[in-house]
C-alpha cells in the first residue's frame, strides 16, 4: 500500500501518457475515486474506455458504453485550490495539530 497525496474531489491535471493533451491546455479533472491499494486513481473525463454490458434491471438495452478507467497516481499533478497551478503537495500541521496538505508554491493549506 502506498501513500497517496490525492484524494477523492480533488482538482488534478494529468502529466503524462496519452490523455496528457497539448502543451497550451493540459488536461484537468476532477478525481472520482481514489484507489490507494492499486496507485491509482479515476479522473473524470479522463482515460475513457469502452465497456459492454448485458441487458439487467437499470440497463434494459444493454450495449456498449464508456466509463472512465483508473490511471496511475504518478500520472496526475493536483493543481492548488488557492492559487490555481499545479503543484508538488507538502504536509504541516494546523492550529489543531492535524495533518494537512500544503502548496508547494503558494503555501496554502488545505
Amino acid at each position: 500500500m502506498t501513500k497517496m497525496n490525492i484524494k477523492k474531489g480533488d482538482l488534478v491535471q494529468v502529466i503524462s501518457g496519452k490523455d496528457r493533451g497539448p502543451a497550451g491546455s493540459p488536461t484537468q479533472g476532477k478525481v472520482l475515486r481514489a484507489i490507494p491499494s492499486e496507485g491509482k486513481v479515476v479522473v473524470e473525463g479522463v482515460a475513457i474506455a469502452k465497456k459492454s454490458v448485458k441487458p439487467n434491471g437499470t440497463n434494459q438495452q444493454g450495449g456498449i458504453i464508456q466509463q472512465e478507467a483508473a490511471i496511475d497516481v504518478s500520472n496526475v499533478i493536483l493543481v492548488c485550490p488557492s492559487c490555481g497551478k499545479a503543484t508538488r503537495v507538502g504536509h504541516a500541521k494546523d492550529d489543531n495539530g492535524r495533518a494537512v496538505r500544503v502548496c508547494k508554491k503558494c503555501g496554502a493549506k488545505f
